[in-house]
């Protein structure tokens, strides 16, 4: 969709039409994130750990987290884009994220009759999130002193992921994090320091914490994934039909779309959603072995 398409989506929707472009687009973040592309291929239900397969991959894979877990905003003064809700002001950590308006489906379920299991999982995610956990002996060398950083699980994925996109003219917002951070374990270093801090904080969080989180990761974003599959199951059995001409060689279909849903977003998303519908996640559901849970 170009830009010029969005700018023409009003800024006011309906809750069936934002609920169609929520769950589609979560949907599809997730598809993006747990895959075989980045993860090795196995057909187990329990592992003891996803094996990703380059470092590259991981790299991928940490952006893309980051991107799942900012806040969605409009820019200058503009409404959140796709007529989503605007996160309040004074709110949890969990809610700066994509999670929020995960949270307002399951508040509120409409294209569904019951959302409890979606909204188990978005929780088991935003509650794993926001657990802070303490690293001891930190060394970020430009510092030359070693800390026992205490950080929350979130704040260290997203400002990894920031540094794993963006140069260092484009981590000035990571500064402060960073600053107020260190200034917790009692180090009070100035802006210059902090910006030959990050790639070591990289080092110790990105290249070593992360890589024992991934697998837990995968299991809580794939979980979602299959509740909003569960969620959406029977709107897609109520909605599915033959069109006229129907066969093996011409599957032609189409859905009953919610008369409330009229936006030509919404209405893409709606499609997108009860496409993905059709099948079963590709990933299957699976689970991780306690101990490796446990890990910071």
């Amino acid at each position: 969709m170009s830009a010029g398409q969005l700018q023409t989506v009003r800024s006011e929707m309906n809750d069936t039409e934002r609920e169609a472009i929520i769950l589609n687009s979560a949907w599809e973040m997730i598809d993006g994130l747990v895959n075989w592309a980045i993860f090795e291929k196995t057909e187990n239900t329990e592992v003891s750990n996803l094996w990703v397969k380059s470092s590259e991959h991981r790299q991928l894979f940490l952006i893309l987290l980051a991107d799942f877990l900012s806040q969605t905003t409009g820019r200058s003064g503009k409404p959140v884009p796709l007529g989503l809700n605007v996160v309040p002001d004074g709110t949890t950590p969990a809610n700066k994220t994509f999670l929020f308006h995960l949270r307002q489906v399951c508040a509120k379920p409409i294209l569904g009759h019951d959302a409890s299991s979606l909204s188990f999982a978005v929780e088991a995610f935003a509650e794993w999130l926001e657990k802070e956990f303490v690293t001891e002996g930190v060394n970020l060398h430009s510092i030359d002193k070693a800390i026992d950083l205490k950080v929350s699980r979130l704040a260290y994925i997203k400002i990894c992921g920031d540094i794993a996109k963006h140069s260092l003219a484009r981590l000035e917002g990571n500064v402060k994090r960073l600053r107020d951070l260190l200034k917790s374990a009692g180090m009070e270093v100035d802006e210059p320091t902090t910006y030959l801090a990050f790639e070591s904080f990289y080092e110790w969080f990105a290249d070593n914490i992360f890589i024992c989180h991934m697998s837990h990761i995968a299991v809580l974003l794939n979980n979602i994934r299959w509740e909003i599959y569960c969620y959406l199951l029977p709107e897609y059995q109520r909605s599915w039909h033959k069109k006229p001409g129907y066969s093996l060689s011409s599957p032609w279909y189409g859905f009953h779309v919610p008369e409330s849903i009229k936006e030509p977003v919404a209405l893409a998303m709606y499609w997108g959603a009860m496409n993905r519908v059709r099948a079963k996640p590709y990933v299957q559901r699976f689970a991780i072995p306690a101990r490796s849970k446990e890990v910071y």
